[in-house]
C-alpha cells in the first residue's frame, strides 16, 4: 500500500486514478511514500526520508527544493501543458482587455444605477462612449517570448486573430518547434522583438537566466504603444522597469497575472489575482496528469516529466525490477552489475539514463534479489538510493 501526502486540495478526478485498494490518501502522514501537491510551499527539511518522489499539478515548481530533492534522489515532477490552454485563454482576454476600454466602460455603466430614464440613459451613453474608444488586435505584430507548451498555443491564436506573430526562444526544443505555424516568425534575440512588436506575451520559467530578464534596458527598445503581458511568473518581470516605463511612456499598458505594491490602481495596469490556470478544467488536466506520472513511477520505476531526472520508462519483462539512483560519475553501473553477477542474478533487461550531476537506472533481474544484494549496491560509493519493485 502507498502513501500519498496531499498537501493542497487536489481534483478528485485525479485521486480517482489512484486506485483505493493500493493507495492511501491523506493531508497527514507519518511515513508518506510521495507527496502531490499545487502551490504548497515544499521545506526541504519537511520532507521525510520515507518519500521516494513529489508530484505537483501543474507547470511550476518554484515552491518545491528541487536541489535538495536531486542530492536525496527524488525525483520531482510536473505537469507541463496540462494548463495550457486555460492560460492562453486568458492571454487573449488580457490582450482585448488592454486594447479597449472594457474595464472603465463597464465600470461607467455601474455608476449609472441611479438614472431610470432609458432614452436619457441611451442618450448619454451614444455620447459618452468615445472615452471609451481602444484598438483592434487585427493587424498588430504579437511577440512571443518563450514557445514551449503555453507560448506556441498564444501564438497560434494570435494568428487566427489575424496578428503578424513573432517568437524568440533561445532554448526551443525540437517537440516545440513542431507544435508551432511556419508563419510565426522566429526572431534571433528578444530586443528585436520587443522593438517591433506591438503586443508581447512572456512565457518564461523562472530560471537564474530569466529572473529579472525584463529590466530598465529591454524596455527602453519598446515602442510606446507597446503593451506587455505577463501571465508566466512575476519573477521574470522588474516591477520597479515597468512602473518607470510606465511613467516615462516607453510603455503603455502592463498586465499581468501577479499583482504587487506599486502597480495597485494604476489606470494603465490591468491585474489579475494569478487565476492563469483557476479553471476546472486545467486544474482536473493537472491532477490527472500529476498522479498518472507518481503511479507509474511507484510502481513502475518510470520517470515522465520530471524537471530533475532523465526521462526512462521501460517496459516490463517479468521477473523483479531493480531502481537505482546515482551521481552522473563513471564505473558506478558496472560496479551494480558486478554485484548482480556475484551474487547468481540474471539481467533480463535494464535502462540508464542521465541528466546532468544525477543518473538512473532500471534493471530488470530474473529472481528477487535478497537483503545483502541490496545492502551491497547501496554501499557502492556514489549510489544515492536503490528501490526494489516487484
Amino acid at each position: 500500500m502507498f502513501k500519498v501526502l496531499t498537501l493542497n486540495q487536489i481534483s478528485v478526478k485525479g485521486l480517482d486514478r489512484l486506485p483505493r485498494d493500493q493507495y492511501e490518501i491523506a493531508s497527514e502522514f507519518s511515513s508518506p511514500d510521495a507527496v502531490l501537491l499545487r502551490s504548497h510551499k515544499l521545506s526541504a527539511d519537511s520532507i521525510q526520508d520515507s518519500v521516494m518522489a513529489v508530484a505537483r499539478a501543474g507547470a511550476g515548481v518554484n515552491n518545491i527544493p528541487v536541489a535538495d530533492c536531486t542530492r536525496r534522489g527524488i525525483p520531482v515532477f510536473n505537469t507541463p501543458g496540462a494548463n495550457a490552454n486555460a492560460v492562453k485563454e486568458l492571454v487573449i482576454a488580457g490582450m482585448a482587455l488592454g486594447s479597449r476600454g472594457i474595464l472603465p466602460g463597464i465600470d461607467y455603466v455601474a455608476g449609472l444605477a441611479e438614472m431610470s430614464d432609458a432614452a436619457e440613459m441611451s442618450k448619454l451613453l451614444e455620447k459618452e462612449k468615445k472615452r471609451f474608444k481602444g484598438q483592434e488586435l487585427y493587424g498588430k505584430t504579437l511577440g512571443v517570448v518563450g514557445l514551449g507548451a503555453i507560448g506556441s498555443l498564444v501564438a497560434r491564436a494570435g494568428l487566427d486573430l489575424g496578428m503578424e506573430v513573432v517568437g524568440y526562444d533561445p532554448a526551443l526544443s525540437v517537440e516545440a518547434a513542431w507544435r508551432l505555424p511556419s508563419s510565426v516568425k522566429r526572431m534571433e534575440n528578444i530586443g528585436s522583438l520587443f522593438a517591433r512588436a506591438d503586443y508581447i506575451s512572456l512565457h518564461l520559467p523562472v530560471l537564474d537566466a530569466t529572473r529579472g530578464l525584463i529590466n530598465a534596458e529591454l524596455l527602453a527598445s519598446c515602442k510606446p504603444t507597446t503593451r506587455l503581458l505577463n501571465f508566466a511568473r512575476e519573477e521574470i518581470v522588474d516591477n520597479a522597469a515597468i512602473i518607470a516605463a510606465l511613467d516615462e511612456g516607453q510603455l503603455d499598458r502592463y498586465i499581468t497575472d501577479f499583482p504587487a505594491p506599486g502597480l495597485i490602481g494604476r489606470a494603465d495596469v490591468i491585474l489579475m489575482p494569478h487565476i492563469g490556470a483557476s479553471t476546472d478544467e486545467a486544474e482536473e488536466n493537472c491532477a490527472v496528469m500529476a498522479a498518472d506520472q507518481l503511479r507509474d513511477f511507484l510502481e513502475n520505476g518510470n520517470i515522465r516529466n520530471s524537471v530533475n531526472f532523465p526521462a526512462l520508462a521501460l517496459e516490463r519483462s517479468g521477473g523483479t525490477r531493480i531502481a537505482i539512483s546515482n551521481n552522473n560519475v563513471p564505473k558506478i553501473l558496472g560496479h551494480v552489475l558486478s554485484a548482480l553477477a556475484d551474487a547468481d542474478l540474471n539481467v533480463i533487461d535494464m535502462l540508464n539514463k542521465s541528466r546532468e550531476d544525477v543518473a538512473y537506472n532500471l534493471i530488470d533481474v530474473a529472481s528477487a534479489p535478497d537483503a545483502s544484494v541490496i545492502e551491497k549496491i547501496s554501499g557502492i560509493e556514489g549510489v544515492i538510493n536503490v528501490r526494489v519493485i516487484d
